[in-house]
């Protein structure tokens, strides 16, 4: 899988667009029988997709397959399937509802994302909001399918159920397996005639509902997908209820304007990140990054400024970005030495962190040497 984790694209040709909601639609692209092993992914992993714009720029962006994955032994997928979701200003969501279609061309990257979950025995649980119910569908068509003493429960919030994204292969799961998937649906600006009343899914919301809707502290894992509000109060109902953070694995959608990241943290290899702790002073005036990228080395000095991706950039264009913005997790790292900054961590988890990754695209330098693997 090194080039899931690594920069590499390859162009491949839309099978299908397929609307979903008035804002939303299905994408499929068609994987050639050569490329099938390259894009084999595990449920709930996302891909990157890359497109050169009028005036010579680049956009990429990250959407989540949202089909059951393919089984250990057979075939890599003849297909690959996202659901894009219109985002104000989003220059290829608006160019995938309103331009793309069957037949055209898109530059892919292999799937990455460590938000997964391999199929085995046991009572599993998501929490999510509209877009997020992409790769949860993965992970949960998936997971049923392949594991009989497997049981699911969805719990996903929604505006209308006119902007629900995925709402007939949700549907499917529960006619196909009914004494093992649960749903639960919220509508946060429309009544349903069964079901919870419409509102939000906040914290204090789900801290009363969910010891109603499943055995809490028998979950094996909970999976939290969507905007930063709903990802982070989900995240602390559970706390609140007792649920052990390792049970606990997130990935935000988007995040909204004025959330509170956790930035400014220094890292050593091996330290945690702490929200809110101020930067060592005496940031070194110049500093050189050394990168380990698909078994080739190189150093280079960081630039005024710089983050330690953009440096890699200059140098090597193949280092894995998607968002830069500290959400996707592609660009993830290994600190081997040295200390850096990281501004935001929307992506990687305690754990992560812990063991010394850092995401390149928010790191600044600390020490005047700093050496990162992207193969680690």
């Amino acid at each position: 899988m090194a080039a899931a984790r690594h920069g590499a694209f390859h162009p491949l040709r839309v099978a299908s667009v397929d609307p979903l909601t008035d804002d939303s639609v299905a994408v499929a692209f068609a994987v050639p029988p050569e490329l099938r092993e390259t894009y084999r992914y595990a449920p709930g992993q996302h891909i990157a997709v890359r497109r050169t714009t009028r005036d010579g720029g680049e956009i990429r962006r990250t959407y989540s397959l949202c089909a059951p994955a393919p089984a250990p032994g057979a075939p890599g997928p003849a297909e690959l399937k996202v659901g894009v979701r219109l985002v104000d200003g989003g220059e290829f969501s608006t160019y995938a509802l309103k331009e793309l279609a069957a037949g055209d061309t898109v530059e892919v990257m292999a799937p990455a994302g460590r938000f997964v979950l391999e199929p085995r025995a046991g009572h599993f649980a998501a929490i999510v909001g509209g877009s997020g119910i992409t790769p949860v569908l993965s992970i949960a068509s998936t997971l049923l399918a392949r594991e009989p003493e497997a049981r699911f429960c969805l719990i996903r919030s929604d505006r209308t159920t006119a902007s629900t994204m995925f709402l007939e292969e949700v549907a499917d799961l529960k006619d196909r397996f009914p004494d093992r998937f649960q749903l639960v649906h919220a509508l946060s600006r429309e009544e349903q005639q069964a079901g919870l009343p419409s509102g939000r899914l906040d914290e204090e919301r789900l801290a009363r509902l969910l010891p109603a809707l499943v055995p809490v502290e028998e979950i094996s894992g909970w999976f939290l997908c969507g905007p930063f509000g709903l990802v982070r109060g989900a995240e602390r109902a559970l706390r609140g209820l007792g649920v052990g953070r390792e049970r606990i694995h997130q990935e935000i959608f988007h995040v909204e304007s004025g959330a509170v990241a956790e930035s400014g943290a220094a890292v050593e290899p091996g330290a945690a990140v702490e929200s809110g702790r101020a930067a060592p002073a005496g940031s070194p005036a110049h500093s050189t990054v050394t990168a380990q990228l698909d078994g080739r080395g190189g150093s280079w000095p960081v630039r005024d400024g710089e983050t330690l991706l953009e440096t890699v950039l200059r140098n090597r264009p193949d280092a894995p970005y998607a968002c830069k913005g500290g959400v996707c997790g592609t660009c993830r790292a290994f600190l081997v030495r040295g200390e850096v900054r990281m501004e935001r961590n929307f992506a990687l988890e305690p754990e992560e962190i812990e063991s010394g990754h850092v995401l390149a695209c928010q790191s600044h330098p600390l020490t005047e040497e700093v050496e990162l693997d992207f193969d680690r």
